[in-house]
């Protein structure tokens, strides 16, 4: 990928490679990633999903979200939502169940606000 970079920028790889580096020291640069094609996994309903929790529980819940495998961003929130959340799943019956099976069920939940995705227009 350095090498990619440095052609299209017209500078060496070894500048770009210190470049990346100094940025990943400053804490600039986290991590490198991978994104995934959902559909192509067998994972075909994307849902941004907004919750309402008891206010002295935000974290708890939020938490306890995180380590839902299927969810796979949670962010506390303003606005109409306390947390926001991503979920990943095979159908809209696994996501009902899920809903209702698992996350329905973590104590200081009290209003859950699934939205399907159509079309993901842009990451």
């Amino acid at each position: 990928p350095f090498t990619d970079i440095a052609q299209k920028l017209k500078l060496s790889e070894s500048t770009i490679r210190k470049r990346v580096q100094a940025l990943q020291r400053k804490g600039v640069i986290r991590r490198f990633t991978v994104e995934i094609d959902p559909t192509k996994i067998g994972l075909r309903t994307i849902a941004i999903v907004g919750f309402d929790v008891e206010p002295t529980k935000l974290l708890e819940v939020a938490q306890k979200l995180c380590e839902i495998k299927e969810i796979r961003s949670v962010a506390t929130s303003t606005g109409d939502h306390m947390i926001m959340t991503e979920i990943w799943t095979r159908d809209g019956r696994e996501l009902t169940r899920l809903i209702s099976n698992k996350i329905g069920k973590i104590d200081g939940v009290k209003k859950i606000c699934p939205a399907i995705i159509l079309e993901k227009l842009k990451s």
